[in-house]
């Protein structure tokens, strides 16, 4: 027992989770890249050694902190009264931003002639994000611009090569003349949210073939990008625009910022509200099939919030667990007390079993004229951006407590996790959307759900009861198809257990057995009372636990 009554030397205090490489040390991320990387793992998991080991430094945790303590603040004029509508950002920002596009994680895989680069840059997100989760956005949107772009070989061609680049050059300035380029996307307006064929924005057709647009956007981030995709009402109808912030001949686009949104997390990225005063645009795709071409932008986004919300569980994971193995009490480390034990085996599951999910998406996105695996991204992509989502607001704060008051406290990063953990759930359709996005599923595509079958196919006789579990999801399948209407009613349930069904087919295939076993028998038996740390005797939550911990 110490005698330093004020403990300015404190004992019994965690050290900080730095000095680790957050890709290599994660064993269950490792494992999922293995499981989709195949031969290529080897070489995948070596790319990303520089990113891991600067994701897991003392540097980068404290830039990510920084950017979140020092929001962005917007400039609508200058010391002059002209008009810039621009938004400034903390150094760290631009750290984050500079360090991301340089690790290729924004549109670069598009480009790439590297095997496997969307899965390689799934991976890279997971470990890098969520040391600052704002900075993602930007990030996504970019990536997610390039399949919406496709639409138009013109404009593919025009704007994919500088969208793809690894250097990050801020600013507003003609984006040829750029080293590199930030995308961004404008579809909701103050009257309908999702119901974006009720939007107002107009899009006046000009006699050189380009359009002016007119309107407003309720919730645009990163207005600082160089290039939006819009939704705007074209004479034919509902239609895609693409609009910079910088004209053909230098001027800037009659782009206003209204305001930036006052949001409980996602501090260090200004999310704003637009107005366009005839601003100069391009349309993408034709008059009329706006929705059709923005989705592919969209799907894209979808992904990203998946991999997103897998990265805060596993970073909330890794800092919970660090806590514990090193944090004494009553005699014992916590991680080795039983309640403790379970309650990290318990998390672990979550999200390991959401990072599995995940990048098997990203692996879908690698073989796009592979009709199982586009039949498998149309039914999956909306079953785990439901579940995923969802649940990570329940890990991160189960792990924050973990942390006891520590954790409650800004400057241990858990609170940061937590106020992030509920906006992919919402961003890009929130979750009833995308359970009525699997019905939509389901009356358009038959082929996916043969896939999601064939996905459970492969495990058929691993476990009884997961084999039981798939029989009755499939009848259930078959009677939402035969009344979609009265199936609305039932489509979350429904979405809630074919992702989870879904994740208990990668487990079994891809991880450890104790891992496989535990969730079976907690989230598909139902040996689970529904809150983390009540893992059935059965489970091995040691060797689980253990596991868990960042090497």
């Amino acid at each position: 027992m110490s005698t330093d009554v004020f403990q300015r030397n404190p004992i019994n205090q965690p050290r900080p989770l730095v000095g680790h490489n957050a890709v290599r040390g994660d064993a269950g991320l490792v494992a999922a890249v293995r499981a989709q990387a195949g031969d290529h793992a080897d070489a995948l998991l070596d790319s990303l050694d520089e990113l891991g080991l600067e994701a897991g430094s003392a540097e980068t945790r404290e830039h990510g902190m920084l950017a979140n303590e020092h929001p962005p603040a917007l400039r609508p004029v200058d010391r002059f009264g002209t008009r810039i509508d621009e938004v400034e950002f903390h150094p760290s920002w631009h750290h984050m931003m500079s360090r991301g596009i340089a690790h290729g994680l924004g549109a670069t895989p598009w480009v790439s002639d590297e095997p496997l680069p969307h899965l390689r840059r799934a991976a890279g997100y997971i470990a890098w994000t969520p040391l600052e989760p704002g900075h993602g956005c930007p990030i996504t949107m970019t990536y997610a611009s390039v399949p919406a772009l496709r639409s138009d070989d013109a404009l593919a061609k025009e704007w994919t090569d500088l969208l793809a680049s690894t250097s990050y050059d801020f600013g507003l300035r003609e984006p040829h003349t750029k080293r590199g380029l930030l995308a961004g996307m404008g579809m909701t307006e103050k009257q309908g949210g999702s119901d974006v064929r009720t939007n107002v924005t107009r899009a006046d057709r000009q006699d050189d073939g380009s359009y002016r647009l007119t309107g407003h956007k309720w919730f645009t981030s990163a207005p600082m990008n160089d290039l939006f995709l819009v939704l705007a009402q074209a004479p034919d109808g509902l239609s895609c625009f693409v609009v910079p912030r910088i004209c053909p001949d230098g001027t800037r686009n009659p782009v206003h910022i209204v305001r930036l949104k006052e949001k409980l997390g996602n501090r260090s990225n200004a999310s704003s509200e637009l107005e366009f005063h005839g601003a100069y645009a391009q349309r993408l795709g034709d008059e009329g099939n706006g929705v059709r071409t923005i989705l592919e932008m969209v799907a894209a986004t979808r992904l990203d919030c998946v991999l997103g919300s897998a990265a805060l569980m596993r970073r909330a994971v890794a800092e919970a667990s660090w806590h514990v193995s090193q944090r004494a009490a009553f005699g014992a480390t916590l991680i080795d007390q039983p309640a403790m034990t379970n309650v990290i085996a318990d998390l672990a599951l979550e999200s390991e079993a959401a990072t599995h999910l995940a990048l098997r998406l990203a692996r879908a996105v690698e073989q796009p004229h592979d009709e199982h695996e586009m039949a498998l991204r149309r039914m999956a992509l909306p079953l785990a951006k439901f579940w995923v989502c969802k649940r990570t607001p329940t890990v991160t704060v189960e792990a924050m407590e973990c942390l006891g008051g520590n954790g409650y406290a800004e400057e241990s990063g858990m609170p940061l996790l937590v106020r992030e953990s509920p906006l992919n759930s919402i961003w890009e359709g929130s979750g009833n959307v995308n359970a009525l996005d699997l019905l939509r599923v389901l009356a358009k595509s038959p082929d996916a759900v043969e896939a999601w079958r064939r996905e459970m196919a492969c495990v058929a006789g691993e476990y009884e009861v997961l084999d039981r579990a798939v029989d009755s999801a499939l009848s259930d399948l078959q009677a939402a198809s035969s009344d979609l209407v009265t199936a609305q009613g039932r489509a979350r349930s429904l979405t809630a257990r074919l992702a989870v069904l879904l994740q208990a087919s990668l487990l079994v295939q891809h991880s450890t057995g104790e891992v496989a076993d535990a969730f079976v028998a907690s989230r598909v038996a139902g040996e689970w009372d529904g809150v983390y740390g009540t893992l059935p005797a059965s489970a091995d939550v040691r060797s689980i636990a253990r596991r868990a911990l960042p090497a």
